[in-house]
């Protein structure tokens, strides 16, 4: 299993320099991963590192809290797609799902997915560790009901990351049309073999080389 072309190579801490920007990039590069995951700031430059490559740009949204409103996720949609994102990933209103306001989460997911129509992949980040079950199931409804391409297990920045019983209930809830992305705390190949068996086309991670190249990773996260 070539696991590189699963990964998006990812750097989202704040403090992200643009040498270390560009270290991903040749990280993605050397190994073939899917995409490079970053902040809306570091858009334009991912694009031009990875110029010519098969490597995808890929931009957060609404990152990391999703508590921002409709309008302003697709303006950062529209925006970043306009400086080179190929694939967003959008924060889910976890506020709105939690309080069964299941019509403003839909408009929000797709007001992102309008933005990027034809122009970019959008996933859909669900931080099913602050969900139980029916919610995360209610969030891949309403994902694939706005026309989203994939959902996605987490931020990396919240109280947990990935799990294999998440991934197994997502992929069961949207079916084989849609992507499947397990997001933080995959730090190993067998980590990574672990989501991709429950049902997982795409991972999330900081630690992609020591993925890659099965080997331990000693970095702390995105």
């Amino acid at each position: 299993m070539k696991l590189e072309k699963y990964i998006d190579h990812t750097l989202l801490k704040p403090q992200a320099t643009e040498d270390q920007v560009k270290k991903i990039c040749h990280e993605a590069k050397e190994y073939g991963f899917a995409s490079v995951c970053v902040n809306a700031y570091h858009t334009s430059l991912v694009r031009k590192e990875l110029e010519g490559t098969q490597v995808k740009t890929c931009v957060v949204v609404g990152f990391p809290l999703g508590a921002t409103t409709k309008e302003v996720k697709a303006f950062e949609t529209k925006n970043a797609i306009e400086n080179g994102a190929q694939e967003i990933d959008m924060v889910i209103n976890l506020g709105a799902l939690k309080s069964k306001k299941y019509d403003d989460v839909k408009a929000d997911i797709k007001g992102v997915v309008d933005a990027a129509k034809g122009k970019a992949l959008v996933k859909v980040i669900l931080e099913t560790c602050l969900l139980n079950d029916e919610e995360k199931v209610r969030a891949c409804e309403i994902s694939k009901e706005a026309g989203a391409d994939f959902v996605k297990t987490s931020t990396g920045f919240s109280t947990g990351g990935a799990t294999t019983h998440d991934i197994k209930l997502m992929r069961e809830t949207v079916g084989s049309e849609m992507g499947v992305k397990a997001s933080g705390g995959v730090r190993t190949k067998e980590d990574a073999e672990a989501v991709i068996a429950a049902g997982a086309n795409r991972i999330g991670a900081s630690a992609s080389v020591a993925i890659a190249k099965g080997t331990k990773d000693s970095s702390s996260g995105y």
